[in-house]
């Protein structure tokens, strides 16, 4: 066991969980330590509900996700989620669909850790068709899930497919659990990587003490990805792991994906309570005593949405 340990630290990887929960000194491009996610904005009307929302209750939502997939969003709605969150100065990231589970996959119906795979060359291209049709209406950051997709993400911006400051986020479907596995994410283009929600904050340090791009960590996961609340381990998260988004999900909610206008009343009610989630985790922060630093919007790093140059 001894020489495995040894091994790992010549290799320049912890050789345990930290579990003494050393300070990170890794910041934001900014200086700052932690940043707010609020996932699941699905379309339009989901964002303008997360906006309306982080002003009423005074959170500062630096970037939302969705989950439905590029190519379940029209031209016209792509361009209204871009001018609208430009215009805010905040992060979107579409994830590049389809995924196994939404084809015919057999094995992703009885193995849920297949799900997110890219199911057959067919899917690579959609995943890819969704990146740069994505970049196409200015949008600067994409959800990837498929380790595949994420290495040609990096080989498509080299070939000027993409842009070059197009962003790929690793999805919490494509787990990183163990620092050694974050590090290969990393290498492969990884801009910031999505925790797998059960890990401990010793297991966190470890992989922050590994990667030094920023991590993304459900502090309420939903149920299909554990349903964990852990609201209460937010200032040692920011402490451990920054620099961090803090992401607040939903436990006890529907999986709406993919969303449509069928659902819209249902997935801006859960947007709402997304931020309402957050407002009780900056509540909590302030009374912990703890003091991190966090990011203006529109800061450094943070893939806001450009001019889009789709055509008309």
């Amino acid at each position: 066991m001894s020489e495995i340990r040894e091994f790992l630290r010549a290799n320049g990887l912890p050789e345990r969980d930290l579990h003494d929960l050393p300070d990170s000194a890794k910041r934001f491009a900014d200086g700052a330590q932690y940043r707010v996610e609020i996932p699941s904005t699905e379309g339009p009307a989901c964002l303008a509900a997360v906006l309306a929302e982080a002003e009423r209750l005074d959170v500062r939502v630096h970037r939302v996700s969705q989950g439905s997939g590029v190519f379940m969003q029209t031209d016209a709605e792509l361009d209204e989620m871009a001018r609208t969150a430009a215009a805010a100065r905040i992060e979107v990231s579409l994830f590049a669909r389809p995924n196994a589970a939404w084809g015919l996959s057999a094995t992703a119906r009885a193995h849920a850790g297949f799900a997110a795979a890219a199911h057959g060359q067919e899917q690579v291209v959609a995943n890819l068709e969704d990146c740069v049709r994505a970049a196409e209406h200015g949008f600067r950051s994409v959800l990837i899930a498929d380790i595949g997709v994420l290495e040609l993400f990096g080989a498509a911006r080299a070939a000027d497919l993409l842009p070059p400051d197009m962003q790929a986020k690793v999805s919490v479907m494509l787990p990183a659990a163990n620092p050694a596995a974050a590090r290969v994410l990393e290498r492969l283009g990884a801009s910031t990587i999505n925790l797998p929600t059960d890990l401990t904050l010793p297991q966190i340090a470890a992989i922050r003490a590994a990667v030094d791009v920023p991590l993304d960590v459900y502090v309420e996961a939903p149920d299909n990805v554990g349903g964990f609340v852990r609201l209460h381990e937010i200032p040692e998260l920011i402490r451990v792991a920054a620099p961090v988004y803090v992401k607040f999900g939903l436990r006890n909610a529907p999986d709406v994906y993919p969303a449509g206008s069928h659902l819209e009343a249902t997935t801006v009610a859960l947007s709402r309570e997304r931020v309402r989630r957050a407002r009780l985790g900056m509540e909590l922060l302030a009374r912990s005593g703890y003091e991190p630093q966090t990011s203006e919007l529109g800061a450094p790093g943070l893939a806001v949405p450009v001019a889009a140059t789709a055509p008309a």
